[in-house]
């Protein structure tokens, strides 16, 4: 009897998780078919997630017309870019927060933490002063340096508390057998912390493959480095609003994303879970 319960006790957990479920994807999953439907039907049935028709059209008008195809090369170019440049400084910074002790280090660690709390609309003046005084306001360059600043404190935190965990003694005897720095770093302490290196990469791919304020202030006297969130934005027309094209848009920004975590999801939820337990 009491067995019997807690069978019907789960199946009904199952059954409103599920239901949770559904409609916490739900706009997603409507945002995939509308991006699949002619304009009349978009309207005449906007609610369904099914097509009557299906038609690429939206998609190609989109990836031709809307520029898409620029855009969506500028945001990977950038993207790639900010993740390897954040993943090696914070990787190394964390390093010698983690692995050293040193005058000043709870200073500089206040300052960071205190970064936090600084709104990114208080910076971007005072970043796209500083681009425009180096001659990077108005390329590619100066986008993936804006969006590669930043204290990114949690990552530093993550890997410092991952270098902190590992026996000095490994260190100690890589440093007896010959190894430099440089070397000690690249070929023992880096690999090791793949767990926190995937966790890294995921977040700053989803914050910088989004990101929006700094690219549209940073692009908006050159539409050609526009980056996918902008050009998305773009779409919205003064009097007529292509919502289909724009559910398009949005697809062909979001796809990226969600392949990168289902690829990575494994080393991800390890990071975090390795970060928790340090």
């Amino acid at each position: 009897m009491m067995r019997n319960r807690c069978s019907i006790g789960r199946l009904l957990l199952y059954g409103i998780l599920t239901v949770a479920a559904f409609f916490w994807i739900y706009p997603f999953l409507w945002m995939l078919s509308a991006s699949f439907k002619t304009q009349n039907e978009f309207f005449a049935s906007s609610v369904s997630l099914f097509p009557k028709s299906v038609t690429l059209e939206n998609l190609v008008r989109a990836w031709n017309n809307a520029n898409f195809g620029v855009y969506f090369k500028n945001s990977v170019l950038v993207t790639v870019s900010v993740v390897l440049i954040v993943l090696f400084t914070t990787a190394l910074a964390g390093y010698v927060m983690g692995r050293y002790n040193f005058a000043g280090k709870k200073v500089v660690l206040s300052i960071l933490m205190a970064s936090i709390t600084i709104p990114l609309v208080f910076t971007i003046i005072p970043v796209y002063e500083l681009l425009k005084g180096m001659g990077l306001s108005k390329n590619l360059l100066g986008l993936i340096l804006a969006e590669s600043g930043g204290g990114h404190v949690i990552f530093l935190m993550l890997f410092s508390g991952f270098f902190a965990s590992i026996p000095k003694e490994m260190e100690e005897a890589s440093l007896i057998d010959g190894c430099s720095f440089p070397q000690l770093f690249i070929h023992i302490m880096f690999p090791l912390s793949k767990p926190i290196m995937v966790t890294v990469v995921i977040m700053q791919f989803i914050w910088t493959w989004n990101s929006f304020l700094l690219p549209l202030t940073l692009t908006l006297n050159n539409p050609n480095i526009r980056t996918l969130a902008v050009g998305l934005y773009a779409l919205r027309g003064e009097n007529v609003v292509d919502w289909t094209g724009i559910a398009a848009g949005a697809s062909i920004a979001v796809v990226p994303v969600i392949i990168i975590f289902i690829a990575c999801q494994k080393y991800f939820v390890d990071g975090i879970a390795g970060a928790v337990k340090s």
